[in-house]
Order: structure tokens, then sequence, then C-alpha cells
């Protein structure tokens, strides 16, 4: 455990920060698998489904969770289940 005011701080941030992204990329996978169940199932609403996990694959592209092009990557692949 640091002794410095500022590392206690920082320690403080990062697991907040952590925690924080955590949470975001587990609701991110969580979109992506209730639209692949969805598209296997051949459900009526997978396209709103593919919405909302393009959606969460984009806000985590952007907050810098996961790589551009991997989520270029998820998409096209998830564009693929859709189409098929």
């Amino acid at each position: 455990m640091p002794n410095i005011k500022s590392a206690i701080k920082r320690t403080r941030t990062i697991q907040d920060r952590t925690e924080r992204n955590n949470q975001e990329k587990s609701a991110m996978r969580t979109a992506v698998k209730k639209f692949e169940t969805a598209a296997a199932n051949n459900a009526e609403n997978v396209q709103e489904l593919f919405n909302q996990a393009v959606k969460s694959l984009d806000q985590a592209a952007s907050k810098g969770l996961i790589h551009k092009n991997a989520a270029s990557r998820q998409k096209s692949r998830l564009s693929k289940k859709l189409n098929a």
C-alpha cells in the first residue's frame, strides 16, 4: 500500500476505473450474446438486438475498452449472422 497521498488517490481511481471498465465490457459481451442466441433461434427482435450489440461495441471501442479493429471485426461477424 502506498504511503504518499497522491499515490493513495491514484490507486483508488485505478480501482474505480477498472471496476467501471469491467462492467462496461460485461454489458457489451451480454449484448453480443443476446443477439447471437436470438439469431440462432430466429427470434423476431433480431434487428433490435443487432443494433444494441453494434452500439455497445462502438461505445467500447470509443472508450478504449477494446481496439477499434476488434470492434469492427466483431460487427462484421454479427452482420454476417444477421444476414444468414
